[in-house]
């Protein structure tokens, strides 16, 4: 138990990885604390302009930051940056409580290079609760996959972040506290508090980050269109697309995982892709990777 409670702090300590997909209940108690408390807030908060405008900015940061960096940089490499520019991606997006950047890049390795069999992490075969969250609970999906993440283990800044992924969410919510708290002393007529603009601005952006994210892992494996015969359930999804900044264009995704972008025609709209491509205008990133020509020309 108290190692289990020692893994809210240090995510390296308890790290076995048991066969069984059994559950520490004390160990997930932070992630079930949040969306009880998530239910209860909205009915003692009141929802002011201001706390609307935290939530849909740490939202949208930080979703660039999972899908841009965790997902298409870390986990896939899809194009290059700078060692300074990797770090405050990384930290962005460990603010957005998905764990650390090496864990979740590890374990979605396994999932492109296992695909819906016994060894996917989220095999979405297994059902829509298993491939949204019950994955995330099971103990053997705790330790990061040290085996899969070789590359970029070798910066003790991101192994850092990895293996204490409580820090830097701690530290928004803090900061996000702070400025409410300022706000009601010095701006009163904005009508929000610390409290309040934690609830709204940190709380609630993260749980919807959280479970648009999974949706990816759970409903893009079951509803969409699938241009590409890829072999799996992947499918593409707009509205998907839309709420995660171009991650819902899944079954491109899978048919080409190694491409910047996952809108491969022009009217599928990859908002992190034209991030990416500004980023890459003033010298931020570079060598962003496309789809080759004849993975487009296959498409049904």
């Amino acid at each position: 138990m108290w190692l289990n409670i020692l893994a809210w702090v240090d995510s390296y300590q308890n790290c076995e990885v048991p066969s069984s997909d059994s559950v520490a209940w004390v160990r997930v108690l932070p992630i079930l604390a949040l969306h009880i408390i998530a239910v209860m807030g909205v009915f003692i908060f009141d929802l002011a302009l201001v706390d609307v405008v935290a939530c849909a900015a740490l939202y949208f940061v930080r979703m660039f930051a999972i899908t841009g960096f965790y997902h298409r940089y870390f986990s896939h490499k899809a194009f290059k940056t700078s060692r300074w520019h990797q770090f405050l991606w990384a930290a962005i997006g460990a603010s957005a409580t998905q764990r650390g950047p090496l864990w979740w890049a590890a374990h979605h390795r396994q999932h492109h290079r296992h695909t819906e069999t016994d060894s996917d992490p989220h095999d979405s075969r297994q059902g829509l609760w298993w491939s949204h969250l019950g994955w995330i609970l099971a103990d053997r999906h705790f330790a990061t996959q040290k085996n899969n993440i070789s590359d970029f283990r070798a910066y003790p800044e991101l192994v850092w972040l990895d293996r204490f992924d409580a820090a830097i969410p701690a530290l928004l919510a803090l900061l996000v506290f702070i400025i409410g708290w300022l706000f009601e002393t010095f701006m009163p007529v904005a009508g929000t508090s610390g409290l309040q603009m934690l609830y709204w601005g940190y709380l609630v952006s993260t749980l919807l980050l959280l479970h648009v994210t999974l949706c990816i892992n759970s409903l893009a494996h079951r509803w969409g269109t699938r241009p590409f015969a890829t072999g799996d359930r992947s499918c593409n999804s707009l509205p998907l697309a839309l709420l995660t900044l171009g991650e819902g264009w899944h079954n491109n995704h899978h048919r080409f995982c190694g491409s910047a972008r996952q809108g491969f025609k022009w009217w599928e709209v990859d908002i992190c892709y034209y991030l990416l491509r500004a980023m890459a205008a003033v010298g931020l990133v570079w060598d962003l990777r496309d789809v080759p020509r004849p993975v487009l020309e296959e498409r049904r």
